[in-house]
């Protein structure tokens, strides 16, 4: 498990359109972090950073105590699960899952063990293994993707609107599909989403931006356990703690 810092973070594309201004937060190890805020405010480019697909113009961001980059090299695992499933259409789902595992050089008898493991551990029935990603409902194959990104055994998890294209349904129950494999492997999260009732189920903290260039005004701590149940989100006290969040996007967004 990994820790994040960031301090007073600005991203500005082609030299004048600042992303993020003076973003500043923590994430400490094994605490799932959710980030809400308008279209548009840098959430993604926060993920973004702490990836290290991107650097900042000015301000300092350490992963594990490094830059994201010096992260890379130093092997801690990352995996990034975006809104997109992206997966390759003339692979077969357990084919999918593999990729990681045969990019990283993974002997092939670990590699059959690991997506077994993941296979279970989401839920896919052995009917669906041998499937392409054309015969998947939009629930499996974000299933699938969020399979390919544990098959590595990440320490790190960031997942950007994973479940945004899904009906609500189906996205409760991918939330607490999400929970229960936190609680089982404990890695560190960063989930980015417009859902406020999904924020608040599944984290341990809520980060509120401000539109763009966005910063972060202001964190909700979630005083729930980490294993929750379906019925958390009929009790009041969740009630409550949304029309907070809510309060403070729409204070945030004046």
């Amino acid at each position: 498990m990994i820790d994040i810092v960031a301090k007073d973070l600005d991203v500005t594309f082609r030299g004048r359109y600042a992303a993020v201004r003076g973003a500043s937060f923590q994430v400490a190890a094994g605490q799932f972090v959710s980030i809400v805020g308008p279209s548009g405010c840098g959430k993604s480019t926060l993920l973004r950073l702490i990836a290290g697909l991107l650097a900042p113009n000015t301000g300092t961001l350490t992963v594990a105590g490094v830059s994201p980059a010096e992260n890379r090299r130093k092997r801690h695992r990352l995996s990034f699960v975006f809104q997109d499933p992206n997966l390759l259409p003339w692979r077969t789902v357990a084919d999918n899952i593999r990729l990681p595992l045969e990019l990283q050089g993974t002997p092939v008898d670990e590699q059959r063990g690991r997506v077994d493991e993941c296979l279970r551990l989401i839920g896919l029935q052995p009917a669906d293994i041998a499937k392409r990603p054309a015969m998947l409902s939009g629930g499996m194959k974000m299933r699938v993707s969020l399979a390919r990104a544990l098959v590595t055994h990440p320490d790190l998890l960031l997942l950007d609107e994973p479940f945004a294209a899904l009906d609500d349904l189906m996205r409760g129950q991918l939330n607490e599909e999400l929970n229960r494999i936190w609680n089982q492997q404990g890695w560190t999260s960063v989930f980015v989403t417009h859902n406020v009732a999904e924020a608040v189920y599944l984290s341990q903290r809520v980060l509120i931006m401000s539109p763009s260039p966005g910063t972060v005004v202001a964190e909700v701590e979630i005083p729930f356990g980490p294993n929750r149940s379906p019925d958390l989100r009929a009790e009041p006290q969740f009630a409550r703690l949304c029309g907070q969040v809510s309060q403070l996007l729409r204070k945030a967004s004046r």
